[in-house]
């Protein structure tokens, strides 16, 4: 995770560091729901790998130019 971490801080590859943040929060998902874990464990995963999109959409105008939200 600080592997992934890293490259989503580094200018040059935060879409690389978002991918791969998002499949190791994903695991974390597939893991609680198997092991059958209370909802904030199912649901925090989620909300960071939001958050991680949500923080990269912001900063990075390749990515509003891609996913347009305004008409």
């Amino acid at each position: 995770m600080l592997v992934c971490t890293l490259l989503y801080l580094i200018p040059r590859t935060p879409v690389l560091g978002a991918i791969l943040l998002t499949g190791y929060l994903g695991g974390a998902v597939a893991t609680h729901v198997r092991v059958g874990e209370g909802l904030f464990s199912i649901l925090f995963p989620i909300i960071f790998g939001v958050l991680i999109w949500l923080g990269l959409y912001l900063r990075d105008d390749r990515l509003r130019a891609l996913l347009p939200l305004e008409r």
